[in-house]
């Protein structure tokens, strides 16, 4: 997700506008449970189409109308630049995280990978 993500409705009042594929993201990203994350390239393999950069490249542009912060990176690292905001979702919705070791005191814990990631099973009725 970019600093410059459109506001929350921008996925409403542009869904005409939005590229079928994108659109497709999107819909996986409101899929995924609190509290639960998919990677980049778990969504990409869900969707059958495309890859973790299109996935991505999806979530910078059109990211910010959906739970942007559910779609994570493979080694749990908080997305670059948004780490506040989404360790205050993550902490929100329960989900496992991996607290900073000693010897990375002042830094940010990761995502608890094993834990938190979610393999669209249960509740994905209607898969995309």
């Amino acid at each position: 997700m970019s600093e410059q993500s459109p506001a929350e409705d921008t996925r409403e009042r542009y869904a005409d506008a939005l590229p079928e594929y994108a659109e497709r993201v999107l819909e996986a990203a409101e899929r995924i449970p609190p509290g639960r994350v998919m990677t980049y390239g778990d969504v990409s393999e869900w969707l059958e189409e495309g890859g973790p950069r299109q996935v991505g490249r999806v979530m910078a542009l059109y990211g910010g109308a959906v739970p942007w912060w559910r779609v994570v990176r493979a080694d749990g690292v908080l997305l670059p630049g948004h780490e506040l905001r989404a360790l205050a979702h993550y902490r929100a919705e329960g989900t496992p995280l991996k607290e900073p070791g000693r010897n990375t005191e002042g830094h940010l814990p990761r995502l608890d990978m094993t834990r938190a990631r979610w393999d669209g099973g249960a509740g994905a009725e209607g898969h995309i």
